[in-house]
């Protein structure tokens, strides 16, 4: 299994996300990514938009179909590989905000976005969505956004070409991935961890569905995820239970 053997390419879709879930669906092999020129719909995080300029980014989605259920490391995974290609092609090391976001100086260069299939209590398919902001000038970024946002040129005063970037984030994603398929969920919690926004020991809020928690920010487990020390107790809570984190 190789990430990027099979490419599908369009000008424009909704999202990269539906186009790989339909494609999982049918049965496509694992590794098939699409890639979009622009996205009409895409998203991240809890339906939350992602502004994806037509040729201004890199929008691709993976299939994967995961060999161990700890799948809330992929978006780990993810953002490592993301992080490897970003070093690769800009010789800087960005910062990962748990679980999704890639982060320059407190600016947002890029997501991640993982939905998933089950069957029963096993997941059937992760779907890995990645947008990176790689040519956007400051006037591509609408402009409630625009003190928010960067883009690789933006950061380097320079052009950074997509498929020279892509080569370097398939090579990283399938590196990751196989670490992954080889339950090194340590190695990998500690290289997040390395390259974490967060700090262990720094005092954060997660707002949920139903809560407002504040603790001590302790790390990640070996399920990817999110360790919140407080009032002496251990608590842990995965993506899909965070809405925001406040530090």
């Amino acid at each position: 299994m190789e990430i990027g053997a099979r490419i599908h390419r369009v000008k424009s879709c909704t999202s990269t996300n539906d186009l790989a879930k339909e494609l999982a669906l049918s049965g496509e092999e694992e590794g098939t990514v699409v890639i979009s020129d622009e996205q009409t719909k895409g998203r991240g995080t809890k339906g939350r938009s992602w502004h994806s300029a037509p040729k201004k980014g890199l929008y691709l989605s993976s299939i994967l179909y995961p060999p161990q259920p700890q799948i809330s490391l992929i978006p780990l995974v993810a953002g490592l590989a993301a992080n490897d290609a970003i070093f690769e092609s800009a010789g800087i090391r960005i910062k990962l905000k748990w679980p999704n976001d890639l982060i320059w100086e407190k600016k947002k260069l890029g997501g991640i976005l993982c939905e998933s299939g089950f069957l029963g209590n096993k997941a059937s398919y992760v779907i890995v969505g990645i947008g990176i902001n790689l040519s956007h000038r400051r006037e591509d970024f609408p402009e409630e956004i625009r003190s928010l946002a960067t883009s690789l040129e933006l950061i380097l005063k320079k052009h950074i070409d997509r498929e020279e970037f892509l080569q370097k984030l398939l090579k990283a994603l399938n590196n990751w991935y196989r670490l992954f398929r080889e339950r090194r969920n340590e190695e990998i919690v500690r290289s997040f961890q390395a390259q974490s926004l967060l700090p262990l020991g720094k005092e954060i809020k997660l707002v949920t569905e139903t809560e407002e928690v504040l603790g001590i920010y302790a790390g990640i487990d070996s399920d990817g995820g999110l360790i919140l020390e407080r009032e002496g107790k251990r608590m842990t809570f995965f993506s899909g239970e965070v809405r925001v984190i406040m530090n």
